[in-house]
C-alpha cells in the first residue's frame, strides 16, 4: 500500500495500480503459471487465510512468488514444494528445492553476493515489517529452503 503511494506521488502520469492485491488464495495459479514455465510444484495450504489482514495475506503471497521466482532462476532443474500454515497467531511459508542450483559465473561470486540478491532481500523487509522471522540457505544433500513466519497480531 505505501509503495502504491509512493508510486503516485513519484510518477503522477503512470497508472497508480489500483488493481487488487494477490493473495494466499491467488497461489493456486501462481504454482499454475510456474508449472507452464517448466518448474514442478507441490503447494500445500493448511488453515484459514480468508480472514488474514490485506496486508499479511499479500506479503505472504509475495514471498512465495520471490521464493518459487528464485527456484526458477537458480536451482536448475529443481521440484518446489510450498507449505503455507494459517493459524490464529502466525501465517508461516516454507518454499524448499531440490534442485542442483546454477553456479554464478566467477565474476558474480565473492563476499558481495553472501547475503543473496533483491529477493532475499526482500523477503527479509516483508517479513520484518510484521516482527516475524525468515531463515533461508541450502538445504543438506542439495537444495535450498525459504522459511517465513509472519504474525498476524501487531509487531511488539
Amino acid at each position: 500500500e505505501t509503495r502504491r503511494l509512493f508510486g503516485v506521488l513519484r510518477e503522477p502520469d503512470e497508472e497508480t495500480g489500483r488493481a487488487p492485491q494477490p493473495g494466499i488464495s491467488e497461489l493456486p495459479a501462481l504454482a499454475g503459471r510456474l508449472r507452464a514455465a517448466g518448474l514442478e510444484v507441490s503447494l500445500s495450504i493448511d488453515g484459514d487465510h480468508t480472514a488474514l489482514p490485506p496486508a499479511v495475506d499479500v506479503s505472504a503471497y509475495r514471498i512465495v512468488q520471490e521464493a518459487l521466482t528464485n527456484v526458477l532462476k537458480h536451482a536448475g532443474p529443481a521440484h518446489a514444494e510450498v507449505t503455507v500454515g494459517c493459524a490464529d497467531s502466525a501465517v508461516t511459508i516454507e518454499v524448499t528445492d531440490d534442485g542442483p542450483g546454477n553456479p554464478a559465473p566467477p565474476a558474480v561470486q565473492g563476499p558481495s553476493e553472501v547475503g543473496g540478491g533483491q529477493g532475499l532481500a526482500g523477503m527479509r523487509e516483508r517479513v520484518a515489517v510484521f516482527g516475524g522471522d525468515l531463515r533461508a540457505g541450502p538445504r543438506p544433500g542439495g537444495g535450498f529452503t525459504v522459511c517465513a513466519r509472519l504474525p498476524i497480531s501487531e509487531p511488539p
